[in-house]
């Protein structure tokens, strides 16, 4: 895979940017990362998989204009800010951060960590015009090390990534109603923010969303006392002799998650709800979508609890292998030709064939495993080109949102969903596979 950058310093280092780039394919999908770990130096100690938060850098600047977005006013130099493209739907949205902690359950990759823990990020229809500033995108320190994972060392970058202006506002009131609970889970390796578009998307047309950190299981965790967790299960994937040992931790992560997810259900919809607006989610339709291990960890969600009523999988490797869900719909999205039938991911063809109720298999031409993640939008305001993907930001964002919205409207509210009967003239690039 080649790489480029648009409007980027000349020389060796930005050829070397470049190049490194093409780790991005590694991270899940069907490969493992060479390292996910994100290690990075801080200054005071350190525990195992623990780095201390550095403090926010002063404003910064990026050192040459981003491709897709103009110059800001008075420094013909510096892109504006970067942003997520805008919901579409009719509500305003609100978020929401819980630090959750299962007293009953050990942390699975740092067992000297004690009781498993969860950060989670709550997207909702909120009020219009209530709330505070707009929610914040990703610690400095998170998008530090993701990127440093990718090889991109531009040190202007992780400002530029965290302060990514999202359109949730802090502290707003719920809009009146109760409304289906959607979970998302990212890629191996990844931040939940990296989801952060289409929760937004789906809290505006009406779901509560929960999007969860699983700890030690990304590049980096920012928890609310300053440490930053990174990945001791890459690491573990990595210690690995050969394929099938990886396969086997792989197939742990996706297994692990479904338990994060019961748990977090638990405390979303029990009798003593962690979340103050917990009354604004209606338990009886809940569904989940995840990116790359992401989506297998939905299908293990719903295999292990029955309270999952629809899922998605965008683009992720079934290592713990999808079964039949008992009638539940489930949703297949990934990229064209690596998630066709009979192409290099086997385990989707065996995973369909497992599934046994409402069920779709597409996929998207042009598309790149990062596709349906914030990725694109951000990395094509900073100037990232990826030849092997070259599906624009505003196609991948659309396409991305139209299909899962569409898909959990029919799973969860009845709602008719032509756009998954066939081929639509408005998405040419999407393509229906053993329909």
């Amino acid at each position: 895979m080649t790489i480029s950058l648009r409007n980027r310093r000349a020389g060796a280092a930005a050829t070397a940017t470049a190049l490194a780039l093409a780790s991005l394919a590694a991270l899940a999908g069907t490969a493992t990362p060479a390292s996910a770990s994100g290690r990075a130096t801080a200054s005071g100690p350190a525990t195992a998989a623990t780095v201390s938060a550095p403090a926010s850098a002063a404003a910064l600047k990026p050192a040459s204009p981003a491709a897709s977005t103009p110059p800001a006013s008075g420094d013909p130099a510096a892109p504006a800010a970067l942003t997520l493209p805008r919901p579409t739907g009719p509500y305003a949205t609100g978020r929401d951060t819980l630090f959750l902690t299962d007293h009953e359950r050990t942390d699975p990759w740092v067992p000297a960590a004690g009781a498993r823990q969860l950060l989670v990020s709550l997207h909702y229809p909120a009020r219009p015009g209530s709330g505070g500033d707009p929610a914040p995108y990703m610690p400095e320190a998170e998008a530090r090390l993701m990127l440093a994972q990718r090889g991109l060392d531009d040190p202007e970058w992780p400002g530029l990534v965290a302060a990514t202006r999202a359109f949730s506002r802090t502290a707003a009131r719920p809009a009146p109603g109760r409304f289906p609970l959607v979970l998302l889970s990212p890629g191996f390796g990844t931040p939940r923010a990296t989801l952060t578009g289409l929760a937004e998307e789906l809290a505006s047309r009406g779901y509560v969303v929960a999007t969860a950190d699983h700890p030690y299981e990304s590049t980096g965790t920012e928890l609310p006392d300053g440490r930053v967790l990174t990945c001791a299960a890459c690491d573990e994937v990595d210690a690995q002799p050969d394929e099938a040992g990886r396969r086997r931790v792989l197939a742990a992560v996706s297994a692990g998650r479904a338990a994060d997810f019961s748990f977090l259900l638990d405390r979303l919809t029990g009798p003593r709800p962690a979340w103050r607006h917990a009354g604004a989610i209606d338990a009886r339709r809940v569904g989940m979508a995840g990116h790359s291990i992401g989506g297998n960890a939905a299908a293990s969600t719903m295999a292990a609890d029955r309270r999952v009523d629809a899922g998605v999988n965008m683009d992720g490797t079934f290592f713990d292998p999808a079964r039949g869900l008992g009638g539940r719909p489930f949703l297949m999205l990934g990229t064209d030709p690596g998630h066709a039938p009979g192409a290099g991911d086997t385990s989707w063809d065996e995973g369909w064939t497992r599934l046994d109720g409402f069920k779709r298999w597409l996929t998207v031409r042009y598309s790149g495993h990062f596709t349906f993640t914030d990725t694109p939008a951000i990395g094509e305001q900073l100037g990232i080109v990826d030849p092997d993907a070259p599906l624009s930001a505003a196609r991948s964002t659309t396409i991305t949102r139209a299909y899962v919205t569409a898909f959990f409207d029919r799973s969860l509210r009845g709602r008719p969903a032509r756009l998954l009967d066939g081929p639509s003239p408005a998405h040419p690039e999407v393509l229906f596979q053993r329909h």
